[in-house]
């Protein structure tokens, strides 16, 4: 398995044709946003979609980004748009996917590394901790976690 970056992929079509498949709401989101080149306004400009492939297959992604579905909450950098691919779940698979953005974060200076979710039970397993509830662009609660970056 091996961990590219969307941008700096030649076959972007390709990947975005692969995380169109995704079976998942907020995936649908996030194709929109690429395909429209929105993905850096709506995140921020330092925004990376991280891709886990097994060859041409789309395994998992995620994006690492100044903000997320959590807005204006001056926290950051977020771990976002997480998914892995039914075929490819219950093997932990996304570790590797959030282990890579934690040492881009890691590389970039950040203190703490954030994720927005409404699953309970899912980070635990890879050391973050519950920090706060906030509201998200919808105005639904979103359970927020955190990770020190040591």
């Amino acid at each position: 398995m091996e961990i590219k970056e969307f941008y700096q992929t030649a076959d972007r079509e390709y990947w975005l044709e692969q995380i169109q498949k995704s079976d998942w709401e907020a995936g649908q989101f996030l194709y929109q946003l690429l395909k429209t080149g929105k993905a850096k306004e709506f995140l921020g400009e330092t925004t990376r979609v991280y891709l886990l492939m097994d060859d041409k297959k789309l395994v998992a992604f995620c994006t690492l980004s100044e903000d997320d579905d959590v807005r204006d909450s001056g926290l950051g950098p977020w771990i976002g748009f997480v998914y892995t691919y039914p075929e490819y779940r219950g093997h932990r698979y996304i570790k590797n996917l959030l282990d890579y953005a934690y040492q881009t974060a890691k590389s970039d200076g950040a203190k703490y590394i954030y994720i927005s979710t409404g699953h309970t039970g899912l980070y635990e397993k890879y050391r973050y901790s519950f920090h706060t509830m906030m509201k998200d662009m919808n105005g639904d609660d979103s359970r927020i976690y955190r990770i020190e970056v040591k």
